[in-house]
Parts: C-alpha cells; sequence; structure tokens
C-alpha cells in the first residue's frame, strides 16, 4: 500500500517469517486455513504474532492510541463503577488485555485516593512483551502499589469482583462468512501462485453455519452479504458463566447491536487493521507488524452470556457511561486554563463526542449476584436495543 510508512528492514524480515509459517500450515492443511486460524497467527503466534512480538503498539509511537492512553481521566472515571461492584462483590479486579499498563495505573491510583483500593489486581495478558511494560508502566506510576498487581496464565477457576476488558473483544479471532445465492460460504485464507494470501472460500459447516443461519434470518440478509462472525468472543462470554461467582465484567469495545452490525450499510463486514495510525482493511499486509480487529456484536456477547447464567447490568455507548461515572466532574478538578487542562479538555472531547469514541464505543456489563443499578448506567441504559 503506497500511502503506507515503509517498515524496517529488520521489522520487514520479522513478518516474512511469519508469513512463511503461516504459508507452510496452510499447505500442511490442504491449501486453506480459516480467516480465524489466519487472525489468530498474525496476532498471538509466539514470538512472530503482533501481540506476542516487541514492536510498540500503543500511544503515540505506536500503531493506535486507546481511551486510558488519551488521558487517566479514562481510568479515574471507570473507578466509580469498578468500587461499586467491589463493594457489592470481592475487593479484587481483574483486567484481561491490560495493553501498556496505563489503565492498570490510573485506576489503582484513583481507587487509592477513594480509599477503595482493591486487593489484589490481577492482569491476565499472553504477551510477554507486554507484561514487561505494564510492570515497568506501573512501576513508573504507581510503585508503591506494585505489590498488589499478579499476573496469571489463564482465566481463574472460580473468581469474585470485577473483571476489566478494554478493546480486547475486537482482537478476538473471528470467522468471515458470506451468503451467497447457494447457500453460506466460510471466507478462508489460501496461497496464490505468487506467493501471497488471498481470499479463499469453501462450504461453511458446524457452529459457524448455525450462527450465520440464525443471523441471515434475523436480519434478513441478501445474497452478496459478508461479514465476521466471532465464535470466540460468544466462548469467552460464556465462559465467565461457569466462572464468575458474583461480581460484574465490564466490557469496553467498538461495536453494535446485531441488526446494525449486520446492517445493509456494512454489506462487506467490519474487518479493519491500524499500522503506524493509518487505518486501512487489508489484513494480508505485513502479517505481524499490525493489528487486525473486527466490530463486537453485541448481541451475540449478552446472549453467550445469558445462556451460561449471567445477567445483563448495563449496555451504553461509552459517552453516556463516562458522564455517568463522573468524568466531567474529574475534569473540573484540574485548574481551569492550564496546558493539563487543555490537554484534557481535548482528550474527554475525543472520548465523549458522538462522532468521536462517544457512540461507537460501548460498555456493557454482564454479571452475577450484584442487586443494585450500576453508576455507569444511571442514564441512557440500552440493554433494550440488544
Amino acid at each position: 500500500m503506497n500511502n503506507l510508512p515503509i517498515p524496517a528492514p529488520e521489522a520487514l524480515a520479522h513478518s516474512q517469517r511469519l508469513q512463511q509459517a503461516i504459508v507452510d500450515e496452510i499447505a500442511a492443511a490442504g491449501g486453506w486455513m480459516s480467516f480465524a486460524r489466519f487472525m489468530e497467527q498474525v496476532l498471538y503466534a509466539p514470538g512472530l504474532g503482533y501481540y506476542a512480538a516487541g514492536a510498540r503498539k500503543f500511544g503515540a509511537a505506536g500503531d493506535f492510541v486507546t481511551s486510558p492512553e488519551m488521558t487517566p481521566l479514562f481510568g479515574q472515571a471507570l473507578t466509580c463503577q469498578v468500587a461499586q461492584v467491589m463493594s457489592e462483590s470481592s475487593s479484587v479486579v481483574l483486567e484481561v488485555g491490560a495493553g501498556s499498563g496505563r489503565l492498570a495505573a490510573d485506576l489503582l491510583l484513583a481507587l487509592e485516593r477513594a480509599e477503595q483500593l482493591p486487593e489484589r489486581y490481577f492482569i491476565l495478558d499472553l504477551s510477554a512483551d507486554l507484561r514487561q511494560r505494564q510492570q515497568q508502566t506501573i512501576a513508573n506510576a504507581a510503585p508503591h502499589l506494585l505489590s498488589r498487581v499478579e499476573w496469571l496464565d489463564r482465566l481463574p477457576e472460580r473468581f469474585s469482583g470485577v473483571v476489566v476488558a478494554n478493546e480486547l473483544l475486537d482482537a478476538m479471532p473471528a470467522h468471515v462468512a458470506a451468503w451467497r445465492e447457494d447457500g453460506i460460504f466460510e471466507r478462508g485464507v489460501a496461497v496464490n501462485e505468487t506467493g501471497e494470501f488471498t481470499w479463499s472460500e469453501r462450504q461453511a459447516t458446524g457452529a459457524l453455519l448455525a450462527a450465520a443461519e440464525e443471523i441471515g434470518t434475523q436480519c434478513s440478509l441478501p445474497p452478496g452479504f459478508e461479514s465476521e462472525i466471532s465464535l470466540a468472543v460468544r466462548a469467552w462470554a460464556a465462559e465467565w458463566g461457569h466462572r464468575l461467582e458474583k461480581g460484574a465484567l465490564l466490557l469496553i469495545d467498538y461495536g453494535f447491536p446485531r441488526r446494525e452490525f449486520y446492517h445493509q450499510q456494512r454489506g462487506r463486514g467490519t474487518l479493519m487493521c491500524h499500522y503506524r495510525h493509518h487505518a486501512h482493511p487489508d489484513p494480508f499486509y505485513l502479517p505481524g507488524l499490525q493489528d487486525v480487529t473486527v466490530h463486537v456484536d453485541f448481541t451475540a456477547v449478552i446472549a453467550a452470556a445469558h445462556a451460561s447464567g449471567l445477567d445483563l447490568l448495563g449496555y451504553a455507548n461509552q459517552g453516556q457511561f463516562l458522564l455517568n461515572c463522573g468524568i466531567l466532574d474529574q475534569l473540573a478538578e484540574i485548574p481551569n486554563g492550564t496546558p493539563e487542562y487543555i490537554r484534557a479538555t481535548g482528550a474527554v472531547n475525543m472520548l465523549l463526542m458522538p462522532h468521536e469514541m462517544g457512540e461507537l464505543f460501548k460498555v456493557i456489563a454482564l454479571g452475577r449476584g450484584i442487586d443494585a443499578p450500576l453508576c455507569g448506567f444511571a442514564n441512557g441504559d440500552q440493554g433494550w436495543r440488544l
């Protein structure tokens, strides 16, 4: 792609090693790989995938900027909701996919100021590189609180407290389905005669076919419609029904209710890639050097969670959720007119405005044993849209 930055020679060599590994796997499998498997490899292949290798991903020097990277006010506002759920369950936080560690540091400091520090703050992140960065971030920002943080290798068998995940679900592997005149097909990855990745279709089967048939019926999809179905997101949400004893999951991500996700205007899906602050739709570009994401079908999330015994505790766009959590009060505590206030105001506008992140990003809360209405959904709860 001519308009994208050219990687350094060592980065390009890294990408080529991953590409060859995937080419070899496709050949061993008979010439075809599901897109979910391809996405898993380019993001998480040990030592080579985007999240499993050492390239800087978050912030101004990376490929994209997440909400916690923009301003500590994001974590400070989230404190309201985290503290409430802890008070009704256990004084424990588990952050899944903690990125640079910025949200963990901001949450810990804000909870300390509110005299509501969790007894333990767990982080589950499969990337050794990111774990190291998270430790450094927390050590720099809150060295006295680092002893409360513990890194996990897998989901706990039983958990009570608050689970926080910001921009986790969009990076879970997704299948791609195509509704054709002669049936439903799965779009996968093959290798062409010049050794490049290319799309290749075969008849959909099993769980993917069942999910695609249900979606196609519910949303009246026309032949030619193509989109993503993340069986991994469904499985992850359902798994918490077996593990969460009391508490709530707070999941923040970009996406839609099902009827908006599979809307006619999104007839080619939501797949998007991020490389050096450039967004583009080609998932085959520089494997291992770019993020590959799909939007979240929040209807699928609650359906899977509810079927495993969890309750929907709230669903709102990010802007409304942060307003409910008092982000403007947090902003007002910064002296007006100072450089810090000006920077914070710009970041808060990005987080709240409908044409920025305020409407596209959603917050969904799933839980068990939480009776009180959650503060983050006091106004503007849109659970009925799911």
